[in-house]
C-alpha cells in the first residue's frame, strides 16, 4: 500500500507540474530514443546481410589461393627490418587443377554434395535496334546452380551435354529479355544475340532465362545495372585459354558442419601446395562469415549507441537537479511529514520513487519514439525495422537505474532535513 501511495504521489507531483517535468524528461527521452533507433536500424542492417549472405548458400565453402606468410628481412648480424612485400600474382600453374579436385572429392567422398567453379569472361553490351543492355559473362560448372540459389522462368539450366561440349549457350536474366527482346520469356528460347569481349565478336543461343534479384547494394545506389549471363564453364575456359581454377566453392551434404569441413579441406589442399614458393590455400565456410559480420554489426551498433547512450547521463543530471528544486520547494511539506511521524527512510524512498518514476515515464516515451524513428530510418535504407526487444527492456530498466542512481542524492538530503528548520522554512 505505502508503495502504491509512493508512486500515486509521483504521478500527482509530475502532473502538477507538467512543464517542467516534460522538460526534465527531454534528455532521458532524447538518450533512449537515439540508443533503440540505433540498435533498430543496426539489428535490421544486420539480419538483411545475414539473410543475403545465408541465400548465397549456408553451407558453402568457398576456397581460394592466398600468398604465404612473407618472410622476415634478417640480416647477417641478427638485426630484422621487417618483411619482404612480395606482391605476386597467381599464376596458371599455381591455381586448382582438375586432379586436385577429383582427389579432394575422392578424400571427403561423405561430406561434399557440389563443387562450383565460375570464371569470368568479362562485361559487355548486347544492342539490338535502339535497345541495350550490360552483361557481365561468366562461365559456370553445373554444380554452380548447386551452390547458388537462382530461380529458372523458362528453358533450362545449362546442360551436362552442353557443357562438356563448350556450346555456346547463355543462361539470361529476365531482366536483360525485358531489356532487349521485350517478348515472353519462353520465346526467346533458341534465339541468339551477337556482342563484343575484349575485341572479340560472340555469339550465345539462349538455352533458360532466369529471375533477377536485385543485390542490396544495386538497389541503395540504383542506376544501371548489369546483368549475369551465364555460358559453360568450359566455353569461358577456351576464351580465356585457360585450363586451372582461380577459386571453389564447395557445399557440403546436409549434417554436415561446413566450419569443421573448411578447416579439413584447407589442410588437405595445402598438402599439394607444400612446394609453392608463394601461395598456400585458405578455406572459410558461410556459415563462419554471417557469424562475423552479425558480431561486426553488433559491435557496431553497441558502440554507436554508447556513445548516443551519453545523454542519457545528462539526463540523469538534469533529473538530480530538479529534484533539488522540487525539495527545496517542498520543504515544509517535509517538515510536516516528519513532524506527523514520518521516518527517514519513508521520505527517501518517496523521492527516489518520484525521481524513478520520471525517468521511467520518459524512457517509455524514448522507446515509442526510437521505434519509430528507426522504422523510418530503416525503411529509407530499405530494409525491414526489426526492433530487438532486449534493447527495449534494457533500455527502460537502464532508465529506471539513471533515476535510482540520480535521485539518492536528492532523496538522501530530504531525509535528513531537520523536521523543526524545514518547518521554518519560508
Amino acid at each position: 500500500m505505502i508503495f502504491l501511495e509512493n508512486i500515486r504521489m509521483a504521478f500527482t507531483s509530475l502532473l502538477a507540474n507538467k512543464s517542467r517535468a516534460l522538460l526534465t524528461m527531454l534528455g532521458i527521452i532524447i538518450g533512449i530514443a537515439s540508443v533503440i533507433a540505433i540498435t533498430t536500424v543496426g539489428n535490421s542492417l544486420t539480419m538483411s546481410i545475414s539473410t543475403s549472405m545465408q541465400a548465397m548458400g549456408a553451407n558453402n565453402i568457398n576456397v581460394m589461393l592466398t600468398q604465404k606468410q612473407q618472410e622476415a628481412d634478417e640480416r647477417e648480424n641478427g638485426i630484422v627490418f621487417g618483411q619482404i612485400i612480395k606482391n605476386k600474382r597467381a599464376t596458371e600453374n599455381d591455381n586448382f587443377t582438375d586432379e586436385m579436385i577429383y582427389a579432394l572429392l575422392t578424400e571427403f567422398t561423405d561430406s561434399i554434395e557440389a563443387v562450383s567453379v565460375s570464371e569470368s569472361v568479362g562485361s559487355a553490351t548486347v544492342k539490338k535496334n535502339t535497345d541495350s543492355a550490360d552483361i557481365s559473362i561468366t562461365g559456370v560448372s553445373l554444380g554452380y546452380f548447386m551452390a547458388n540459389d537462382i530461380t529458372m522462368v523458362a528453358g533450362n539450366k545449362i546442360s551436362l551435354e552442353e557443357s562438356q561440349n563448350a556450346r555456346n549457350v547463355a543462361m539470361v536474366a529476365d531482366k536483360f529479355v525485358d531489356e532487349i527482346f521485350d517478348c515472353p520469356y519462353i520465346e526467346v528460347i533458341g534465339k541468339d544475340f551477337t556482342t563484343t569481349i575484349n575485341g572479340q565478336h560472340v555469339q550465345y543461343v539462349i538455352c533458360g532465362v532466369y529471375e533477377y534479384v536485385e543485390s542490396e547494394m544495386a538497389a541503395m545506389f540504383g542506376g544501371n545495372t548489369s546483368t549475369t549471363c551465364y555460358i559453360p564453364l568450359t566455353t569461358a575456359q577456351d576464351f580465356n585459354h585457360s585450363r586451372n581454377y582461380a577459386n571453389l566453392s564447395i557445399v557440403s551434404k546436409v549434417g554436415v558442419d561446413s566450419e569443421d569441413l573448411a578447416r579439413r579441406i584447407e589442410n588437405y589442399l595445402n598438402g599439394f601446395y607444400r612446394s609453392n614458393q608463394y601461395f598456400e590455400v585458405m578455406a572459410f565456410s558461410m556459415a563462419s562469415m554471417v557469424s562475423i559480420m552479425g558480431d561486426m554489426m553488433g559491435t557496431l551498433t553497441t558502440a554507436i549507441s554508447i556513445v548516443a547512450g551519453i545523454a542519457l547521463l545528462v539526463g540523469g543530471i538534469g533529473v538530480m537537479n530538479i529534484m533539488l528544486v522540487s525539495i527545496t520547494e517542498r520543504t515544509r511539506e517535509i517538515g510536516t511529514r516528519k513532524a506527523l511521524g514520518a521516518t527517514n527512510s519513508s521520505i527517501r524512498i518517496q523521492f527516489i520513487t518520484e525521481s524513478m518514476i520520471m525517468c521511467l515515464v520518459g524512457g517509455i516515451i524514448g522507446v515509442i519514439l526510437g521505434i519509430g524513428l528507426g522504422a523510418l530510418g530503416a525503411e529509407l535504407l530499405g530494409y525491414a525495422a526489426s526492433p530487438s526487444i532486449g534493447s527495449i527492456f534494457v533500455a527502460l530498466l537502464f532508465s529506471l537505474g539513471i533515476g535510482l542512481f540520480f535521485g539518492y542524492y536528492p532523496a538522501n538530503k530530504a531525509a535528513k532535513m531537520n523536521p523543526i528548520e524545514a518547518l521554518r522554512y519560508e
